[in-house]
């Protein structure tokens, strides 16, 4: 009896932290694209999209372009971004069985930096390497890391959770060097800065066309982890109790793994390495709402969507004339986050 009391009361909870980060997320969105060099009224924003939306010419004087072709995409990137580091997250955090582990843990993110890295360095003034765009070499570069990881990992018996987090991590560091030693070649001081600006995150180049592949990759990568959400619980109390359970572990870390690389790939590829949203944000989610995650996932999603937003309206308005590389902001925020989180677990311990 008490435990259904329990499981009431903590979905009754859920429902409203779902409910105010919502009401949240839409709050952020409307000043994400209000907050500029420019000011624009939040009624005067919901004029134009509304007006887009049915079709409706823009009227004379509004700042149309602005609004609707710069800073919703931008707004609406960072919303998608953040919910699919929210839900890497929590996937990564259950495979490995660690609650602080990150989505680039498995080496993916160094992977697609290197990739946008040669395609800056390597590529300069030729219309890039091979011919490949930004987003195209950091995409390539995220599935050669994860192929690597996969034929490593998979060596010997299954996708052990040490395995994985050691295989990640020696290649992740592999190719930071190999990135690190691209940057050194480069004698352009901008072009540098160019490189170093997008390591640290940025969304500076988002426009409708770049918001729609992540939009699908995080929607479907969600569809994905929810179906597995119980196998995601039962995963956390140790592969014997799992497959007791009736769930084949090795195929289920097999499907994380490959969920969690691409979608992370797509991710690093629209918006640079963006540090700590995956690791604290479902960290904090999961000491409100629990650990089930049939609530843990779409709590981390909306979460992480409201984090990145309004870190990306501070990262725009922190310095005059200038803009603040995103994971700045994230690792300001995040680091203390992480040092009260340890202290707190070190305290129950």
């Amino acid at each position: 009896m008490r435990r259904e009391h329990s499981t009431v009361v903590v979905g009754a909870r859920s429902t409203v932290v779902a409910l105010l980060l919502t009401v949240a997320l839409l709050v952020g969105l409307v000043l994400g694209v209000s907050v500029g060099s420019t000011f624009v009224p939040p009624g005067q924003v919901w004029s134009i999209v509304a007006g887009h939306l049915l079709g409706r010419a823009p009227a004379p004087g509004t700042p149309d372009l602005i609004v609707w072709q710069l800073r919703v995409p931008r707004a609406l990137l960072a919303a998608v971004v953040g919910a699919g580091l929210g839900l890497v997250g929590s996937a990564v955090q259950a495979l490995v069985r660690n609650p602080l582990a990150d989505p680039y843990l498995l080496g993916v993110s160094s992977g697609a930096s290197l990739g946008a890295v040669a395609v800056i360095v390597l590529g300069a003034g030729t219309g890039g390497l091979l011919g490949l765009g930004l987003s195209t070499g950091a995409f390539l570069g995220a599935l050669g890391a994860f192929a690597l990881v996969w034929a490593l990992a998979r060596r010997g018996n299954g996708f052990s959770p040490l395995r994985l987090v050691l295989t990640g991590v020696g290649i992740g560091q592999f190719l930071a060097g190999l990135t690190s030693y691209l940057v050194l070649r480069t004698s352009d001081e901008q072009q540098t800065r160019g490189v170093l600006f997008w390591l640290m995150g940025s969304l500076n180049g988002a426009q409708w066309s770049v918001v729609v592949l992540p939009a699908v990759a995080v929607v479907l990568g969600f569809v994905v982890l929810q179906a597995r959400a119980r196998a995601l619980n039962a995963l956390l109390v140790g592969d014997e109790t799992a497959a007791g359970l009736g769930v084949d572990v090795t195929r289920l870390r097999r499907e994380l793994l490959v969920v969690t690389s691409v979608l992370t790939g797509v991710l690093v590829a629209v918006s640079g390495a963006i540090g700590f949203v995956g690791l604290m944000v479902p960290h904090v989610c999961r000491l409100v709402v629990g650990g089930d995650h049939r609530r843990l996932l779409p709590i981390s999603a909306l979460a992480g969507a409201v984090l990145l937003v309004v870190v990306d309206i501070l990262a725009r308005i922190a310095l005059d004339q200038q803009e603040v590389p995103i994971g700045v902001v994230t690792a300001l925020i995040g680091a203390p986050t992480l040092l009260y989180l340890l202290d707190r677990r070190l305290e129950r311990s």
